[in-house]
């Protein structure tokens, strides 16, 4: 599928690695032009999004040099700790990268969202899943999930707000064969190209009618129900 988004401006949080670097390399190569921030140093704006004032610095930083903002895609990730060592300060900047930086982030660019701008909140499949000991990670995750349909209804008519929840994403593009591929009806682990494949088309002209959503993209994983004893699987107590 072709796209172009020439004369475009997208805002990606957490860029420098992983699911939010493949997303801005394909925004640039496809003629977007790019804004990222992330704590680790680098050729962009180097920030801590758990601070309000990080945010109206980067803010700023994008309005100052164009009069619009046509994409943003609230990536960054928050911190993951369980309920035994998670503690009440760590459990809040969880929230605060996860949910309060992307609120912030869209309310502060609002005014100067394009005609036909697109946000892209990446939630996790961990919004309707979980392993022990991970809840911070998931109750952001959550979050964002929750506030991806309450904004795309408060910005109807000005913006598409959409989520993907990403189940297992190696970022280092490691192939996986045996029980880790197969265990997915997709039968591999997934990449960012396959997280960064669904953002372009959810902010292209061709996803027009689509908003609210949440497109979970994890090899069906999810979708897959296992009892003891199904195909292999044992519960060990």
């Amino acid at each position: 599928m072709q796209y172009t988004f020439k004369d475009k401006v997208a805002v990606v949080t957490g860029g420098a690695n992983g699911i939010g670097r493949c997303i801005a390399d394909e925004f640039r190569k496809h003629g977007a032009t790019v804004y990222i921030i992330d704590k680790e140093e680098g050729e962009y704006f180097v920030g801590d999004i758990s601070s309000k004032e990080v945010l109206e610095e980067f803010a700023t930083h994008i309005i100052t040099r164009h009069d619009k903002v046509d994409i943003i895609i609230n990536n960054a990730l928050p911190l993951m700790k369980g309920i035994d060592e998670c503690s009440y300060e760590e459990f809040q900047y969880a929230l605060s990268v996860g949910v309060t930086a992307p609120y912030y982030l869209v309310k502060l660019l609002m005014p100067h969202l394009a005609q036909g701008a697109s946000i892209v909140n990446i939630s996790s499949s961990r919004d309707r899943m979980s392993q022990p000991q991970t809840e911070s990670y998931t109750a952001a995750k959550g979050g964002i999930a929750a506030l991806t349909h309450a904004l795309a209804v408060s910005l109807a008519g000005k913006a598409r707000v959409n989520s993907i929840s990403p189940g297992w994403i190696d970022t280092a593009y490691t192939v996986y064969e045996g029980a880790d591929a197969i265990q997915q009806p997709a039968g591999r682990v997934g990449n960012p190209q396959d997280i960064a494949n669904m953002v372009l088309f959810l902010c292209s002209d061709k996803a027009g009618f689509i908003t609210g959503e949440n497109i979970c993209i994890d090899g069906g994983m999810t979708r897959q129900m296992i009892y003891h004893g199904d195909i292999g699987w044992k519960l060990e107590l």
